[in-house]
């Protein structure tokens, strides 16, 4: 099924915004942060495809839905490891939301043009992608150093439990990559 320009920009944002969403600070100090699923709710998971990170269609919904509670169910992080691992997600969350909106720019941008572009907009066209890749290959990385190569006393769980995370978040970019690229054309 081909999608509309249009309707690729509206998911490209949607994703965007529900991470965004998901990842708010708090208004103020005094204000409690939103509470992360709790280890116990998150070992309750009703399909085993689902928590094993196999099931493409339900990385699909989480990432309309709630991605943080898909998160947590596949992790099943101890308490200890949540308080530690949240604050990263959510900081990685945020990065990868600016990622998101620079690519948002480029599909928008890109739907505003009809017919055939010229070499300079398909150079500029292709800096902007390159940048909002690099912007989120550079998240993913400041992540894995995070959760891989913690400094001395802080570490945030075990590498096997960090490698899962890594990879969970790599399934749902490529979920995202591949609805994104299956409703855009190629420019001419």
């Amino acid at each position: 099924m081909r999608r509309s320009l249009p309707a690729v920009l509206t998911m490209v944002l949607l994703c965007a915004g529900t991470a965004l969403a998901q990842t708010k600070a708090p208004e103020s100090k005094a204000a409690p942060a939103p509470a992360a699923p709790k280890a116990a709710e998150a070992k309750a998971a009703p399909n085993p495809a689902a928590t094993d990170g196999t099931d493409m269609d339900a990385l699909r919904n989480a990432l309309r839905t709630d991605k943080k509670a898909y998160v947590a169910s596949v992790m099943q992080l101890t308490d200890a490891e949540a308080k530690k691992f949240w604050p990263v997600y959510d900081a990685y969350q945020r990065d990868l939301n600016e990622a998101n909106q620079q690519l948002a720019l480029v599909v928008k941008d890109l739907a505003g043009m009809s017919g055939p572009i010229n070499d300079l907009q398909a150079k500029q066209l292709a800096n902007r992608l390159i940048a909002a890749d690099e912007l989120e290959v550079k998240s993913r990385r400041t992540l894995h150093n995070r959760l891989m190569r913690p400094l001395p006393g802080r570490m945030i769980m075990s590498a096997s439990k960090a490698a899962r995370y890594l990879q969970l978040e790599s399934k749902f970019r490529a979920v995202q990559d591949y609805d994104l690229a299956k409703g855009i054309p190629l420019v001419k």
